[in-house]
């Protein structure tokens, strides 16, 4: 039998040897003008000459980009590698963005077309919305949104149908992070074939807590959470119709808990949507995903703490609790939501989905059920390795979760919920 791999959350800082070496000797030839460049011009110009396109739309808001590299470049305290990651990543959203520009001039009929109906998957992070968005994906009237459009949901060089070009720098992108952190799909899986989340997608608008889960930029967070997201959802909408006019379904299945802190634009520019809360013991969920954070951030950044990690991420969690439960209050709300307890997801997934298609009067056939189970089965849990973390590792102790899960622990128990 073979031996399962076992990441844990103190273990974070660890990176293969090659990782450091070379992060190491880079930084000692920045003197030769090796570092890489985030400025804005700087990659503005990028992006237009890799695409040969000019136009980022009218649209398109400049001030969150150049908020976030004067964050990065004061607060960040990225490495070589992590430098050079963000400034490629940043050139190829801009990228995307003039690539839709071109198709949205080209093909008016893209803009024209009704969003689908949308289930929305929210909750904290890691509450089961990874496996929830894959199994209710599975379903042939469904439309998720696969890694590799994520990354890019614009064409390359026209491979509207197959996404040939675009399947093939998502399948480099999953090979270069498990190069530079074997542990992290223990904790997240990322597969260029999979549903992956639609924060992405805000991305492009360069409003999305991405950059905070990765990398040290409180400055942007801060600005981030003070500022009307509307553009960026607008945006997100454009996109998902240059998506399902390439690859057409029935109904959208999107994921992010980003969506938390802005449910009333997700009602205002989605539509027709049933928003699925799933829910978690706090003190199993936070702890989880603050390790996901921590190696995120080494990806990146020199000098990750765990307790600046836990002291970001854990006002914020509050807060986009706070929000969600401030709209879900509201009358006339609360219907819009189907809600999953975690461990009915881990025990029985099939009961969940059943609830999930019954609260919109819809049937899973015999068929659809096989097609669930096999979908099930591609995901176990521990599919590479098991994920380990404790609280103390992050400087937090028990008794604080007490008044940081209060008002959620409250909502659970009216819902009637034994988390």
């Amino acid at each position: 039998m073979k031996e399962e791999k076992i990441i844990k959350s103190n273990q974070y800082s660890r990176q293969p040897l090659w990782f450091k070496m070379v992060n190491g000797i880079w930084e000692k030839s920045y003197i030769l003008g090796s570092e890489a460049i985030l400025e804005v011009d700087s990659l503005l110009k990028a992006a237009k000459k890799e695409t040969g396109l000019n136009d980022f739309g009218k649209d398109f808001w400049i001030e969150p980009l150049e908020v976030l590299i004067k964050s990065m470049n004061e607060e960040a305290n990225l490495h070589p590698i992590g430098r050079f990651i963000s400034r490629q990543r940043i050139i190829n959203l801009l990228s995307v963005r003039l690539r839709a520009e071109y198709y949205f001039k080209k093909y008016p009929d893209i803009l024209e077309q009704e969003l689908y109906p949308c289930k929305m998957i929210v909750g904290l992070q890691r509450t089961g919305t990874t496996k929830l968005q894959r199994l209710l994906a599975a379903d042939p009237d469904s439309r998720g949104l696969f890694s590799w459009e994520a990354l890019n949901p614009s064409p390359i060089k026209n491979d509207i149908k197959t996404g040939k070009e675009r399947i093939k720098i998502a399948k480099t992108s999953v090979k270069a992070l498990k190069y530079m952190s074997p542990g992290f799909f223990a904790i997240h899986p990322i597969e260029y074939d999979a549903p992956e989340e639609d924060v992405l997608l805000l991305d492009v608008s360069f409003m999305s807590t991405t950059a905070e889960a990765t990398m040290n930029v409180p400055t942007y967070a801060s600005w981030l959470e003070h500022n009307d997201q509307s553009a960026a959802y607008q945006y997100m909408v454009k996109l998902l119709k240059l998506l399902q006019w390439q690859r057409p379904g029935k109904r959208w299945i999107l994921k992010t808990p980003h969506h938390l802190e802005f449910l009333p634009l997700i009602k205002k520019h989605l539509g027709d949507v049933q928003f699925i809360w799933t829910h978690r013991d706090v003190q199993e969920c936070i702890p989880s995903f603050l390790s996901m954070v921590a190696y995120s951030r080494v990806l990146f950044s020199n000098g990750v703490q765990a307790d600046a990690v836990a002291d970001h991420w854990l006002r914020k969690n509050d807060y986009l609790l706070s929000k969600a439960l401030e709209f879900r209050n509201e009358k006339g709300n609360d219907a819009m939501f189907t809600d999953v307890l975690y461990k009915d997801l881990v025990e029985d997934p099939f009961l969940v989905l059943k609830r999930i298609y019954k609260s919109k009067n819809q049937v899973i056939s015999t068929e659809l059920t096989k097609t669930f189970e096999e979908a099930n089965l591609k995901n176990p849990k521990a599919k590479y390795g098991v994920h380990q973390y404790v609280m103390a590792d992050f400087g937090i102790d028990t008794s604080y979760f007490y008044d940081y899960s209060l008002k959620y622990q409250e909502f659970q128990r009216n819902l009637g919920m034994k988390i």
